[in-house]
């Protein structure tokens, strides 16, 4: 579980709002994921999402969005699912070379 500051409340109350991140892969076809922030960049062989847990990349074969609600930060994609990868900022060096091959 992760918290965040909603910045755009009153600025005399202050609102926390707690946001869970789940991925649930159903048969190697369906995943369903909450905490997402934002979807930076998807094809159908790559969804790349920023979630409260960090950078997720999820390849594949075919995938598609099947659902995107960005007020619950859900996303549901379909398709044959290779791997899911998290990057996280702690390991420096190897998150810039993930990137800098997502961004050629």
């Amino acid at each position: 579980m992760s918290q965040y500051y909603d910045s755009n409340t009153d600025s005399n109350m202050t609102k926390s709002v707690t946001v869970e991140h789940d991925v649930i892969m159903r048969g190697r076809k369906l995943l369903d994921i909450t905490g997402v922030k934002q979807v930076e960049s998807f094809d159908n062989e790559e969804f790349i999402l920023e979630t409260v847990m960090g950078f997720l990349s999820i390849r594949g074969q075919n995938l598609q969005m099947k659902n995107l609600d960005v007020e619950k930060g859900i996303v549901s994609i379909k398709g044959k699912v290779f791997d899911l990868v998290y990057v996280d900022d702690q390991s420096g060096e190897k998150a810039k070379g993930f990137f800098s091959k997502i961004f050629r």
